[in-house]
């Protein structure tokens, strides 16, 4: 009851406050050697772009644009951005109407089709074949129509670029 007073002794309180402490002036020193980059990326960035102009200038046939193809899909809408940058009395710009495609499934391989329709016409043709047992005549030609569908539908594969 004493610690609560409403008249509080301000010499007591005064004296037992913790100071602030002193402390030195804090100096923005370049620990990274960020500004060092920033005048070497200046440079090298200006040489790039005059290197780059004056090589367009001299072979216009290696550095032409690549022609547009037309597709017929219409995925997203086309967009574009353009930088542009005077240096040395020229300008760069660049443009940029590609949109990113969807993975396309590409289906059954030639392989893969050859396959079951060899499988499937070699079972036929050895049942017919082999009158005593169907089964194993439909199992061996089968088995061997499979071979010669997979050999065949590989190959074709092989031409379309697919393998």
């Amino acid at each position: 009851m004493a610690a609560c007073s409403s008249h509080p002794n301000t010499d007591v309180a005064a004296s037992t406050a913790p100071q602030p402490v002193q402390q030195a002036p804090i100096s923005n020193v370049d620990t990274a050697g960020l500004a060092q980059f920033q005048q070497w990326k200046a440079a090298n960035e200006l040489a790039s772009a005059t290197q780059y102009t004056t090589a367009v200038k001299n072979n216009p046939k290696v550095y032409a644009a690549p022609q547009q193809r037309s597709s017929n899909h219409t995925a997203a809408p086309n967009r574009s951005s353009t930088a542009s940058g005077n240096t040395d009395g020229g300008t760069m710009s660049s443009e940029s109407s590609n949109t990113a495609k969807a993975a396309q499934k590409r289906g059954w391989s030639k392989a893969a089709k050859g396959t079951a329709i060899g499988a499937g016409a070699g079972a036929v043709a050895g049942a017919v074949i082999n009158k005593k047992n169907r089964v194993v005549g439909g199992v061996i030609g089968g088995v061997l129509g499979g071979a010669v569908g997979y050999g065949i539908g590989h190959h074709m594969d092989k031409q379309d670029g697919r393998y």
